[in-house]
């Protein structure tokens, strides 16, 4: 006789299901893969080039470890991706960087289904309803071109979000198993699993950060409001390791550059950016100081990551009714987590130095579009309430079926739209990668002609793929991450201040920028230089014989 099943154990009909939603999506991953790495288009976003070049160069520097990670972005995508980049080929093509994002991406999809059909199922919908509402949110999802062309590169969005969404799993999860009259051993193995996944996502985005906060202040309030002793051991552990990955990053911070806030307000941070640009005359981004301008350049980019035109709108508006049955039933409402998102934006915009450019408002360019991504979860899902929404206070038969393909139509028209404009991110990276990837190559040309063990000074920030196009090793460079940064703001001792103040006692050879360091430390010794490169649109680069 077999045994019964358990309440808290799953069903293997729906488990199979997540398997095929996970195979759905990696095949999809590795289409969009491979379509992307035979256009050579893995390499346009510079960050990309940044993120893949700093996990390299943990092992592949002057001076390896861990301090190469360096302060401004986090640095869970760069560990992740450090065994892909070993090989000097996935270096190279930038496809080190894929592997990461492709595995994230399969996850965060297989979580959107396990998400939306854990929810409804136990807001007393149907399995059959259920588990549609959950393909057609995942199909949403999963199939969004935008999404397809960050999953192939090395950018943190598809990590970030598969971070989001299983904390999100987890985080219903728990509400559901901590319902009843006490906290199972379930509901707090389901609460450390939410921790652990809020824990990567801090680890790899600044949203992490926010979200912490939110998801940490829900479970104080369910523990406050369950009463039950012995809970708060749990909800007090949550926190901590909440709190944990901030707090580590700044104390990181603080020994290191001897500045907790190096990351916010140091040389390389979103503010330092835009006030050299103030500097230079540029007038302010849309939004400055100003939350409902930023509101609304923010939801701009997240309808730019489903629709182009008229149909833009359409998103909104559905998900906007997706939040009627959510109202209903307060069984749904840990889905409004999906929305943290548009506060999280709107302070960075408003007060944080993060610019957002859309085709469609001033100034009419591509930049930081590809934000309205992190929303994509929340659109996806709501859209797949809206329409599951109307369906079920429809009577007749033939109204549902007509709903139901009016929201399948929505989506599938909608992403036609963007494949025939290509997807805005995309578009985000040919853009503003045009002429930097011009100075790049045209330089790589010239460097692959030094002789093979020459040694290299120069200031990697900003142009990096020359030598990853080049295909010549970082520990041939002595660049700004050979130095001692506790010791700012100089350190006599550091390999990268000695062969600045003396490159001809270091170096064979200096690649400098116009305005960069190394460009300051030859010109002020009268070094003349073996080549000029110009480019329009980007500093001049020039290299120089040191000795």
């Amino acid at each position: 006789m077999k045994a019964a099943r358990t309440k808290d154990a799953p069903d293997p009909r729906w488990e199979a299901e997540t398997v095929w939603v996970a195979a759905l999506a990696a095949f999809a991953s590795v289409i969009a893969f491979l379509i992307y790495v035979r256009n050579g288009d893995l390499l346009l976003y510079g960050d990309a080039v940044a993120h893949i070049n700093i996990a390299r160069r943990v092992f592949d520097s002057r001076t390896p470890g861990l301090l190469q990670l360096g302060t401004v972005w986090l640095p869970l995508l760069h560990l992740l991706m450090i065994p892909f980049v070993i090989s000097k080929s996935a270096w190279q093509t930038g496809v080190g960087g894929s592997f990461p994002s492709m595995a994230a991406y399969v996850f965060s999809v297989a979580g959107i289904f396990r998400l939306v059909r854990g929810v409804l199922a136990a807001s007393g919908r149907t399995q059959s309803t259920a588990s549609a509402t959950a393909w057609f949110a995942a199909a949403i999802y999963g199939l969004n071109p935008n999404l397809l062309y960050l999953q192939s590169t090395a950018m943190t969005e598809a990590l970030y979000l598969a971070c989001f969404v299983w904390t999100l799993v987890y985080f219903s999860e728990f509400l559901r198993a901590a319902s009843g009259p006490e906290w199972t051993v379930s509901a707090k193995r389901t609460l450390w699993k939410c921790a652990g996944c809020l824990a990567s996502a801090c680890l790899t985005r600044y949203d992490g950060w926010f979200l912490a906060a939110c998801i940490a202040g829900a479970v104080v309030v369910v523990g406050w409001r369950s009463g039950i002793q012995g809970t708060w051991r749990a909800v007090s552990a949550f926190v901590l390791l909440a709190a944990a990955v901030p707090i580590l990053w700044l104390c990181y911070n603080g020994i290191v550059y001897r500045n907790a806030l190096e990351f916010a307000n140091g040389p390389y941070s979103a503010r330092a950016i835009e006030h050299r640009s103030l500097v230079a005359g540029s007038p302010s981004h849309p939004g400055t100081h100003n939350l409902p301008v930023a509101a609304l350049y923010f939801l701009k980019a997240c309808e730019f990551s489903v629709a182009e035109g008229s149909l833009q709108r359409l998103w909104l508006f559905l998900a906007a009714v997706g939040f009627v049955p959510m109202f209903m039933d307060r069984r749904l409402a840990s889905l409004l987590f999906l929305w943290t998102p548009l506060p999280f934006y709107m302070i960075s915009v408003a007060y944080g130095g993060v610019p957002i450019f859309t085709p469609a408002w001033w100034p009419h360019s591509l930049y930081n579009l590809r934000y309205g991504v992190q929303l994509l979860p929340a659109l996806a899902i709501f859209l797949a309430l809206a329409v599951e929404f109307m369906v079920s206070v429809t009577a007749s038969r033939y109204g549902k079926w007509v709903f139901a393909l009016l929201g399948v139509a929505v989506v599938i028209i909608s992403y036609t739209t963007v494949w025939k404009a290509q997807p805005a991110c995309y578009r985000e990276a040919l853009v503003n990668s045009r002429t930097r990837l011009q100075l790049e190559r045209a330089l790589a040309e010239q460097l692959k002609g030094l002789p093979p063990q020459a040694s290299i000074l120069m200031y990697l920030g900003a142009h990096v793929g020359a030598l990853q196009d080049a295909g010549i090793s970082l520990d041939r460079t002595i660049n700004e991450g050979n130095h001692r940064v506790w010791k700012q703001p100089s350190d006599p001792e550091g390999l990268w201040e000695r062969s600045l103040a003396d490159p001809a006692g270091h170096a064979d050879f200096a690649i400098a920028f116009e305005g960069d360091p190394v460009w300051q430390a030859v010109h002020e010794r009268g070094m003349a230089a073996l080549v000029i490169i110009a480019v329009n649109g980007q500093q001049k680069a020039g290299i120089y014989r040191t000795r």
